[in-house]
């Protein structure tokens, strides 16, 4: 069974709890596991935060656009936002090497090592003056 869920989301972290709750309603709705369900909010939780905190300039009310469209086998996860130009997967990937002392390991990058391990591909493009994210993980359905 096929479904899709958009969302129109204000560059305010407040709004991270309406796309958690929407997301999980979709998931239940469609019969996603808890770990895909755990996954993709995670990751779609920290691509928005990190939209909001650093895409656009100055206070202005802006507006992010989040589609979801679950197909027999993979669940995509498209956000588009008209930021400031980004490419996400051009963070470097994270030094996790524990032997360091915290004070000589870079800082940021988590939150993106995080969203490669919770999604199975990533695909970023710039269309129209706008960021497109297009995350997919493979899904497992509950028996009803």
């Amino acid at each position: 069974m096929a479904g899709e869920l958009t969302l129109r989301v204000r560059n305010d972290t407040a709004e991270l709890a309406r796309v958690a709750a929407a997301l999980e309603a979709f998931a239940a709705e469609h019969g996603l596991g808890d770990k895909d369900v755990f996954d993709v909010t995670l990751a779609l939780d920290e691509v928005l935060t990190n939209v909001i905190w650093y895409a656009f300039d100055g206070g202005a009310e802006q507006w992010i656009d989040v589609r979801v469209t679950l197909g027999d086998l993979d669940l995509e996860v498209e956000v588009r936002d008209g930021g400031r130009a980004f490419d996400p997967l051009s963070v470097p990937a994270v030094d996790l090497a524990l032997e360091r002392p915290a004070e000589e390991r870079e800082i940021g990058g988590l939150g993106m090592h995080l969203v490669r391990h919770a999604m199975h591909a990533l695909e970023y493009r710039r269309e129209d003056d706008r960021n497109v994210l297009t995350m997919r993980r493979r899904v497992s359905r509950e028996e009803a």
